[in-house]
């Protein structure tokens, strides 16, 4: 997945597991007690707790945005360079285990911030990756949706590769399987970065590693990929 985005000129760059609440929610446009914070159930650090700035196992790798964009803003506050970088990591959430979910898995963000760039920068872009990770040939969508950090949002599907669109268990009966979500950077996080939104636009994405390996070798249960079983790890 990074050897295509690099082809595409991001770079690698890495970030860390435990983070706190500030990182994590707050910097990202997610206020206390903001409702979406449900949808992310965390892992917090026993010992280490601060009200008002917790340490917990990062949700999702969305904090290393921030983290990347102070980095690359203080290289020249007054006039920012532009970013194109991917983030690979593990992602921690208190969830029951399913066939699509487990309680860690394997991200990969992306962050591209400029002078206008566009929501056609973003579509082309996942478009272009998806025919070159699935097949030239792959049918692909985008759903309008919603993520505090970015704005507007979107979720992309890939017709499911285990099933071939006819509906199971993996992609819930519907021939289709989310493999990430995207969306406009949402000022409020761009201007948290250390970029003036009056002048910098950028787009961001994030998925799930897992649920790509499954579409691509029709595997049909992300726990595998955690039981140690060696008759499925050594297929690969």
């Amino acid at each position: 997945i990074t050897n295509i985005f690099a082809e595409m000129g991001f770079q690698v760059y890495r970030s860390r597991d435990v983070e706190t609440d500030e990182f994590n929610f707050q910097l990202l446009n997610f206020p206390p007690y903001h409702p979406a914070r449900e949808m992310q159930d965390s892992f917090y650090i026993q010992g280490e707790y601060q009200e008002s700035n917790p340490l917990l196992l990062r949700t999702h790798t969305s904090p290393g945005q921030i983290r990347a964009m102070r980095e690359f803003a203080a290289l020249n506050p007054k006039d920012p360079p532009p970013i194109r970088i991917t983030l690979p990591g593990m992602c921690y959430r208190y969830e029951q285990v399913t066939p699509r979910s487990e309680i860690q898995f394997t991200q990969v963000e992306g962050l591209a911030v400029g002078k206008n760039i566009t929501f056609s920068d973003l579509k082309g872009t996942l478009s272009d990756f998806a025919r070159r990770m699935f097949g030239q040939h792959v049918d692909s969508r985008f759903r309008a949706s919603h993520f505090p950090f970015t704005e507007p949002s979107a979720e992309m599907d890939i017709e499911c590769f285990v099933c071939n669109g006819e509906g199971c268990s993996v992609c819930k009966r519907t021939g289709w399987l989310e493999i990430l979500g995207c969306g406009m950077v949402h000022p409020i996080v761009l201007h948290n970065g250390g970029y003036d939104p009056d002048r910098y636009t950028g787009f961001a994405f994030g998925m799930g590693i897992e649920r790509i390996a499954m579409l691509r070798y029709r595997i049909e249960d992300i726990r595998y990929f955690w039981a140690n079983d060696l008759r499925f790890l050594a297929q690969f």
